[in-house]
């Protein structure tokens, strides 16, 4: 269990980062990383009292349906935190600035008594560094406590993007999490919902998302229920002619492209249809309820608010909850790379609640020679 560091123990997948000969000095790059993954496990009661005491033992746990080993991690409560405030300025989020002044309290509590390094990010229609990473936290604070509002767009993605490209250039040594203060719904980013899935699975960097409601307009837009798992992004055209491709599907499907997917699912063998059926179903989140769908893929949480009262109560209870967590670890077998469904069980107490990752995500260059599969 953690007992001192608020938000900044929530990793799931364990990374070690060297520079590489020639490469940008400005830009670190990834060289070695192994294969442990980290699943953050809060437990409670259904009255929402915090449960404590379980073990390795009392949890199951499947990686695209096959069983895993865990184990349950020992305290890191002593190893220091780089935090990434995101904050919307543009679209609705002119209209919450005044919210963020006079978290100085609150910031402290989240952080704990550990070394750390904040900054303070904002985006409308781009993200812009407003504080680059400072060991003073009043100093981000005092920043939030003056922004100035941005124009009309909401570029989440792109924000959140932006942020864990910022966390990348931290010491190897801190763990790394982002307070993102957003609307619902992303409204104009360039980065594609796959990309952001890598993003937010691909780095140790947990997600905690206070959202407030977009505008009617907005809402309209991205209606749950239409065209499931229908997204098209420039920059994720699916292969011409393919399975899932809309271009040359058969005239059965025309009009009903999610029985198009569940049918090529279906062709697919088990773990690779948990798998693909684990990403199709987090995109769509994410063009549904962008902002609690980051929280949900990196283990972290969503809290709602409407005024400034509403957003520091969602911020003491992540400083309790967090403190909360059981840290569970495991190599997966196999380390199959792409998109991987999650499926974590508590065993010995079915009537418990259980909030965790439910996915995550191996590139191929993040398996050593020994670790890929052949096909």
């Amino acid at each position: 269990m953690r007992s001192a560091c608020a938000i900044s123990f929530l990793l799931f997948l364990t990374t070690v980062e060297a520079p590489a000969q020639h490469a940008d000095p400005d830009q670190p790059t990834l060289t070695v990383r192994s294969n442990v993954v980290l699943v953050p496990a809060l437990v409670k009661t259904k009255q929402g009292a915090v449960v404590f005491g379980l073990t390795a033992g009392d949890f199951s746990l499947t990686d695209n349906g096959i069983p895993q080993h865990l184990t349950l991690d020992s305290d890191t409560d002593s190893e220091p935190l780089a935090l990434a405030i995101c904050v919307e300025t543009g679209g609705a989020g002119a209209s919450h600035i005044a919210e963020y002044a006079h978290l100085d309290a609150i910031l402290d509590a989240l952080i704990g008594g550990v070394e750390h390094r904040v900054a303070v990010i904002g985006f409308d229609s781009t993200p812009h560094l407003l504080l680059p990473f400072t060991p003073e936290t009043a100093k981000a604070s005092l920043k939030l406590a003056k922004l100035e509002k941005g124009d009309g767009g909401a570029a989440i993605l792109d924000g959140v993007a932006f942020a864990v490209a910022q966390l990348r250039s931290q010491p190897t040594g801190f763990r790394r999490a982002i307070l993102l203060f957003s609307e619902t719904i992303d409204q104009g980013s360039t980065t594609s919902l796959g990309e952001a899935l890598r993003l937010t699975s691909d780095t140790n960097t947990a997600l905690y998302s206070f959202g407030f409601s977009s505008t009617k307009a907005a809402l309209a837009k991205n209606a749950p229920g239409v065209q499931v798992f229908a997204y098209n992004h420039p920059n994720e055209p699916g292969p011409p002619h393919g399975c899932f491709s809309r271009e040359g599907a058969n005239a059965e499907y025309d009009g009903h492209y999610s029985r198009q997917v569940f049918d090529c699912l279906s062709l697919l063998a088990p773990p690779l249809r948990l798998a693909q059926m684990a990403y199709l179903t987090a995109r769509n989140g994410l063009r549904t309820n962008t902002a609690a769908s980051l929280a949900q893929l990196t283990g972290g949480e969503f809290f709602r608010f409407s005024k400034a009262a509403g957003l520091r109560q969602g911020l003491i209870a992540v400083s309790h909850d967090a403190l909360q967590y059981y840290v569970l670890s495991f190599r997966p077998t196999p380390p199959t790379p792409g998109p991987h469904a999650l499926r974590l069980e508590i065993r010995t107490h079915p009537q418990l609640t259980l909030k965790s990752r439910t996915e995550y995500w191996i590139d191929d260059d993040a398996l050593g020679p020994g670790n890929r599969e052949q096909h």
